[in-house]
């Protein structure tokens, strides 16, 4: 039998109270929790947090891996969405995340993907169908029913879309959301499917509605979408309704800050301390129906210690009363991994990439930094010989999506706000289907970036001139077999090989992994073509 006593500042979200006291572990549950008259502590015992709505592989980290950055944030558990490898290799990348995930103290809980593949406009690797679902929701490690992304066939009644909600509440599992702008009759007819939950919303207005239809809100802090600044009033107003989550997080980004940091943003506007610790820990436990503890007698051993309620400095961290972090050290070993995958794209010409002229005015992209949509522009394009060509001068560029798991011919488009003066920029990180996706200021470095993708089975590039640079991403063209430091070192290093070509967003392969996210309006690239995500149809590049 373990055990062992810690004392200190005691942050009783539950009882909403802080107090000095000593808790008793006793192997991975909590004993015992006693007040200790008289005695002045330096640190805060508080619940650790739960990223409530993640998807591991935006880390291009493995669940083992992640979890050992995670940690070192004070977060104890995620709310994880296989949604990106499913889509790659189907039920063999789910139960390789659960499997992983277990080779670690941590608590990762999967939900199975509702969207496998995520619409008919493109091409993924996988397919997911009722049974295989039915049989993933059986598993004890999967806690829910992933994103409803297909709103319109859950607004329509698309008997498929609503047999696979069904199967999930037979079970007794709850469903997650996706519904960005959804309101008014269509919103209400989304919820009465079944589904509880959003982690989409961008404006107040859109929260409040859904919330007053019994909808919970999960405030988003990645590093593409960022919706903290809009929607925390809602801390006061709702605290029994929200979560925190960070949806998708590069590694640089998670290297830097996790939970925590919105923790801090939270307690600094001078939220009531209760609740914010209810958003980013008890919330989830209790929707989710997670075995993780928050600081009660019979819980689960997993808290962290923190220097203070101000500063908020996380200083050791336990998981089920195992340490994993102590003073910044992470207590988590390494594993190895192999690689699974799903590549077969030939090497790409030049060629491929042209576009014959049919007009003048065409559709481009608008990206738009720090938001998942984007704006469809009518803008004249610029020819050459008889083709549309990228115009660096008006920050017009060509955009390409090539399918992997078939040799086809690249889709190709025009984006604006990328900002590249030259080069160009590739990924097989491209929600949902992840196809390789890239920007650049000419044919020749587009392809130049697509093949070093293609040479690599995945990963992510960036073309020079002559120089190409390349971060391979070999488990399902999504995450590396490194390890969590030297991955997010090395990330940040392309990151800003890619800066140096002139863009000004913040993360531009994150930016570039969402256009061609089709489920978010409003025009969007596929393997197949140009995209009205408004109106979910193809459309024409030329107006």
């Amino acid at each position: 039998m373990k055990s062992f006593s810690i004392e200190g500042n005691i942050v009783d979200v539950i009882n909403r109270k802080i107090f000095p006291g000593s808790i008793k572990v006793v192997n991975d549950r909590i004993f015992s929790i006693e007040k200790t008259e008289g005695k002045s502590y330096p640190t805060y015992i508080c619940p650790g947090f739960i990223d409530a709505h993640v998807h591991i592989e935006s880390s291009m980290l493995v669940p083992s891996e992640f979890a050992r950055l995670a940690v070192k944030h004070g977060t104890v558990a995620t709310v994880s969405d296989p949604h990106e490898i499913a889509n790659v290799l189907g039920t063999e990348g789910v139960n390789f995340m659960i499997e992983n995930g277990k080779t670690v103290p941590f608590k990762f809980y999967f939900g199975a993907p509702s969207c496998v593949p995520a619409t008919n406009f493109e091409t993924s690797g996988a397919v997911i169908n009722k049974e295989e679902l039915e049989e993933l929701l059986k598993k004890d490690e999967i806690k829910y029913l992933s994103e409803m992304m297909n709103f319109p066939g859950v607004i329509n009644g698309f008997h498929d879309v609503l047999g696979k909600i069904e199967v999930a509440r037979l079970i007794g599992k709850p469903v997650d959301g996706h519904a960005p702008g959804l309101t008014g009759e269509a919103l209400r007819k989304y919820i009465d499917a079944g589904i509880n939950t959003d982690h989409e919303c961008f404006s107040l207005n859109e929260a409040k509605e859904k919330i007053a239809q019994g909808m919970k809100i999960l405030i988003r802090e990645g590093s593409a979408a960022k919706n903290f600044s809009e929607l925390h009033p809602l801390i006061k107003s709702n605290p029994d309704m929200l979560m925190l989550c960070s949806d998708d997080k590069h590694p640089d980004d998670l290297l830097k800050g996790h939970i925590n940091d919105l923790v801090k943003r939270a307690l600094s506007m001078n939220y009531n301390i209760y609740d914010v610790f209810r958003v980013a820990s008890l919330n989830a436990i209790e929707h989710y129906k997670l075995d993780v503890g928050c600081l009660k007698v019979g819980d689960p051993a997993d808290f962290i210690i923190v220097d203070n309620l101000d500063d908020f400095n996380v200083l050791a961290t336990y998981i089920n009363g195992i340490q994993v972090m102590k003073k910044g050290a992470v207590l988590i070993e390494s594993n190895d991994v192999v690689a699974i995958n799903k590549f077969n794209a030939s090497l790409k010409s030049t060629d491929d990439f042209k576009i014959k002229a049919k007009g003048k005015l065409i559709r481009v992209i608008e990206a738009i930094d720090g938001q998942l949509i984007t704006n469809e522009l009518h803008l004249e394009g610029k020819i050459e010989e008889g083709c549309y060509v990228s115009d660096v001068e008006r920050d017009i560029l060509k955009i390409a999506v090539i399918n992997r798991y078939e040799d086809l011919k690249p889709s190709v488009g025009f984006i604006r706000n990328f900002g590249f003066k030259k080069g160009a920029i590739a990924s097989s990180v491209a929600h949902d289907s992840h196809n390789i996706v890239a920007v650049g200021t000419s044919d020749e470095l587009l392809c130049k970036a697509v093949n070093a993708v293609i040479e690599s089975k995945g990963g992510l590039s960036v073309a020079n001139g002559d120089n190409v640079f390349c971060l391979e991403l070999p488990v399902g063209g999504l995450m590396s077999t490194g390890k969590s430091e030297e991955v997010a070192g090395e990330y940040l290093r392309m990151n800003e090989i890619a800066k140096s070509l002139g863009t000004k967003l913040k993360a531009p392969f994150m930016t570039l992994s969402f256009m061609a996210l089709l489920v978010i309006p409003k025009l969007k690239l596929s393997d197949k073509g140009l995209f009205d995500g408004s109106k979910f149809e193809f459309t024409e590049l030329y107006v």
